[in-house]
């Protein structure tokens, strides 16, 4: 049997509406396993709560905008936004459209640096940092997985 966009939805907002903090579904083809609560972040030691797909063989949607993205230490002074997703990794809100940031732009941890689509959903990715976008690492267009490098970002201050 296999899940589609909805089904994948509706799991979600049921593990978002209940006490469940783990869950895990597998079936031919696609695994989904998604952790919800207080998260130590492995690479940067912050903790954040979230409801993110952990790991999947396919892209699993989260059905809103992503929660602030994992970083982790650059080198020279950066700081990296990670991808919180398995995705398609875009810079603009559709094509032709402006992208969100550029390299030198000055950013806050709201500001949305781009966009990652999974399964036909579009999912804002927050810059989770104040700072200047000192690099944007993959094309547009490109996919990208969890944690891969999506911007390095001289922190403010």
């Amino acid at each position: 049997m296999a899940l589609n966009d909805d089904d994948v939805r509706e799991i979600l907002r049921i593990i978002d509406e209940s006490e469940l903090d783990e869950l895990s579904i597998e079936t031919e083809g696609f695994s989904l396993h998604v952790r919800k609560g207080a998260v130590e972040d492995a690479l940067s030691g912050r903790v954040r709560r979230s409801t993110l797909p952990e790991s999947a063989s396919s892209p699993a949607p989260s059905g809103r905008a992503a929660a602030a993205p994992p970083t982790a230490p650059g080198t020279n002074g950066l700081e990296t936004v990670a991808s919180p997703m398995l995705g398609t990794f875009y810079r603009a809100e559709a094509p032709g459209a402006a992208p969100f940031v550029e390299v030198g732009a000055s950013v806050d941890a709201e500001t949305t640096v781009c966009i990652i689509e999974v399964m036909k959903m579009m999912n804002s990715v927050p810059a989770g940092m104040s700072g200047t976008i000192a690099e944007i690492v993959p094309e547009n267009g490109q996919l990208v997985e969890y944690g891969d490098p999506l911007f390095r970002v001289k922190p403010a201050g």
